[in-house]
């Protein structure tokens, strides 16, 4: 048997490297499994960090609360959606769009791609598993989940099973990303509206909503597209521009291409799309034809709202209006501060990093997909996460072989 086998046999019968440490205050049951990293999360940051942590031997195990992979793109998004960046800047590691995709591929392009990469790396999550709860104990993170019984929709949590697991972890990677959760706003009297009220998560297409009074709340990628998606199958669609703004629509060149847009009550923003990127990581809105349905009349467009009635929809100008639907295109949030102990590295606020752009914290935490800046930073994440533990793993085995071999010595005999 050579020293790097022995060494993993020590491990194997010694979980952790010899110190077990004390379980965490919140409790745990009797059983727990152990693994030296813990990712929670499989979507595109998952996944990656999944990749170059196997292709280096680096045991883990990706916990996943939806019953497959990608689950944002496959249950939270419209059909008609694509990438809004080319696909060379929106690869994962290891592995390049095929030759054959669109220069922008649509939603199952990159669902299939996904699932192509998962295979090619051997990558097997443990679905509807939810993370309830994440702490270090100062040696260990221990991290608890729940059976995951009825996935969530629209800004439902998933109901959870009583049954609870417990992960003991030398790392713990997070990346469940910027997009965890879908921000339903409190607007007074939504509860006595009686047409459909909705969140933008649960829209797929407009097949359905021909002849009827759509409100668009939001004018992000999203309340762009589905405003567009609604009025090409002929509903009667309209868009709340809250703050009278075109909300990060393309700057350059846009008065040549698209036009005046504030006659259509849309101010243009003051910076272009990529320092826009750069100082607030918010995504470009990427004009599709929408603008067209606006100047138009075919999208018209409302300023902030400020109540419901129980058929109406009041906004702040005075005007009272008669909608059949209202879809939220209010976006999404981080879930880690409902699960993670941490208070140094995450943000109790916005569950982000508290420095922009930062992937490692203490005590072995890592962020993956947080940097705001799409899928390419979601790869340059997972290379710098799975480089710092790959290096830091290698080292503790030759820690490992060194004090083998000095054991060796001490009892051979002169």
């Amino acid at each position: 048997m050579d020293c790097f086998s022995e060494a993993e046999g020590k491990r194997s019968h010694d979980p952790l490297y010899c110190n077990p440490g004390a379980p965490p205050a919140t409790g745990f049951p009797v059983g727990f499994t152990d693994k030296l990293v813990v990712i929670v999360g499989a979507g595109p940051a998952g996944l990656a960090t999944a990749a170059l942590l196997g292709l280096a031997g680096v045991p883990y195990v990706l916990i996943e609360r939806c019953n497959c992979i990608g689950s944002l793109w496959r249950h939270r998004t419209y059909d008609r959606l694509c990438l809004h960046l080319p696909k060379k800047f929106c690869e994962l590691p290891l592995m390049p769009f095929p030759l054959d995709f669109s220069t922008y591929p649509m939603r199952e392009q990159f669902l299939e791609y996904l699932e192509s990469y998962a295979t090619t790396f051997g990558i097997e999550p443990k679905f509807r598993e939810a993370v309830v709860s994440a702490e270090f104990n100062g040696d260990s993170w221990w991290v608890r989940t729940k059976g995951v019984t009825s996935l969530a929709s629209g800004g439902e949590q998933p109901k959870l099973a009583g049954n609870v697991n417990m992960y003991r972890c030398k790392w713990l990677v997070v990346a469940t990303g910027e997009n965890a959760e879908p921000v339903v706003p409190e607007i007074e009297g939504s509860a006595r509206f009686k047409g459909q009220l909705m969140h933008s998560s649960d829209y797929r297409s407009g097949e359905g909503y021909a002849d009827k009074r759509v409100l668009v709340v939001g004018c992000g990628n999203s309340g762009m597209e589905v405003s567009l998606d609604l009025s090409n199958h002929n509903a009667r669609a309209s868009m709340v521009v809250r703050d009278k703004t075109v909300d990060r629509i393309l700057l350059m060149m846009s008065r040549v291409i698209i036009g005046d847009t504030s006659r259509l009550g849309i101010a243009r923003p003051r910076i272009g799309p990529m320092e826009l990127k750069a100082v607030s990581g918010k995504t470009p809105v990427l004009d599709v034809g929408t603008i067209a349905k606006i100047k138009s009349g075919n999208i018209e467009i409302f300023p902030a709202m400020r109540r419901f009635h129980d058929h109406d929809v009041e906004f702040i100008d005075g005007r009272i209006e008669n909608f059949d639907v209202v879809i939220l295109a209010t976006g999404y949030r981080s879930n880690v501060p409902y699960w993670l102990k941490d208070k140094d590295f995450f943000s109790e606020k916005d569950g982000f990093p508290k420095k922009s752009k930062e992937w490692k914290g203490k005590n072995g935490l890592y962020a993956v997909g947080f940097s705001k800046r799409g899928l390419l930073g979601v790869s340059m994440d997972a290379m710098n996460i799975s480089e710092d533990i790959v290096q830091q793993w290698r080292d503790m085995r030759m820690e490992d072989v060194r004090e083998i071999m000095s054991n060796r010595r001490a009892t051979c005999p002169v």
